[in-house]
């Protein structure tokens, strides 16, 4: 975060602590509320309000969540990322937790409900203090300008951002639903949230990069896996064939097997006597029947003279 945002953060979080502390101290901000609220605006120009009951729905938190993930929603498919749907869940879930937890800690009631000229009406089992309308339409409408690509697409959305995030507040003291103070508190909230969204990003970069492990875990438990394939036992005349020739074959490696084990016996008998006698060149002139020329007779040997000639 640049130090210019932090700035603008604890400038944002200062104004928030005024607000509530000039209505808990029943200031002049709250005088205020009560002279817009006897005012009665939508009394003084009753025509305008059919179109903005339709138009303070802009504000309301399962209308504007639709509309702006299904937006999201095609831009994560685009850009193959769902960082834009995690930051607007990231938002919205900071929203309502802030929100909703000093709504009902503080219990304030609204113009329409107010018992007392000039109390800040605080503790009173309301929950309308800050104005969850206008806070949510700063920060939804406001995330379209946070995860614009270009400057120029972040101007446009973020003047229709603020566009909207007023009409919804005027709208609501127009309405005679929220207090001048509720409002302005929910502006500074929803822009709170916005502020300190980067902050949540290396969150939201682990929570995205475990949804694709998980996703690839998934994709590999339940990919195809090689079918096996049946054997299939053969009977009949095919069988009895097979397993004559398995028996053949089996005799001919036995026989082969038992021949070249005699040439070898024969071949190492030869060659003892022969060491033996210590005369290896008195022969008959008989040539040696060369190895394989007769495989199934005994190998001759040359007689001997007369020993200690």
């Amino acid at each position: 975060m640049s130090g210019t945002r932090k700035v603008l953060f604890a400038t944002t979080v200062a104004v928030y602590a005024l607000i509530v502390a000039a209505v808990l101290l029943t200031t002049e901000l709250v005088r205020w509320d009560w002279q817009l609220m006897l005012f009665r605006p939508y009394r003084q120009w009753p025509e305008y309000h059919a179109f903005l009951d339709y138009f303070v729905v802009l504000g309301q938190r399962g209308p504007t969540a639709v509309l702006v993930a299904a937006w999201l929603g095609w831009r994560s498919w685009r850009q193959r990322t769902l960082r834009p749907l995690l930051v607007l869940a990231s938002a919205l879930l900071v929203l309502n937790t802030s929100v909703g937890a000093v709504k009902i800690g503080l219990g304030r009631l609204g113009p329409h409900y107010a018992t007392e000229v000039g109390s800040a009406e605080l503790f009173a089992g309301g929950d309308i203090f800050p104005s969850g309308h206008t806070a949510n339409a700063v920060v939804t409408w406001g995330i379209l300008a946070y995860l614009a690509t270009t400057p120029r697409a972040r101007r446009v959305l973020s003047v229709v951002a603020a566009v909207f995030a007023l009409g919804v507040g005027a709208t609501t003291v127009y309405l005679g639903t929220h207090w001048v103070s509720d409002v302005l508190l929910g502006w500074v909230a929803g822009v709170l949230i916005l502020l300190g969204l980067p902050w949540c990003e290396p969150l939201i970069a682990r929570v995205e990069a475990r949804i694709y492990t998980y996703r690839e875990r998934l994709r590999w438990a339940g990919g195809p896996r090689p079918a096996s394939v049946p054997v299939t036992p053969v009977t009949g005349p095919t069988a009895v064939a097979r397993t004559a020739a398995g028996t053949d074959a089996r005799r001919t490696t036995a026989h082969t097997d038992a021949t070249g084990a005699g040439r070898s016996t024969t071949a190492r008998g030869h060659a003892g006597h022969t060491g033996s006698t210590g005369h290896t060149g008195h022969s008959t002139g008989r040539a040696h029947p060369a190895r394989g020329d007769h495989p199934s007779a005994p190998a001759r040997t040359a007689p001997l003279g007369q020993r200690g000639r």
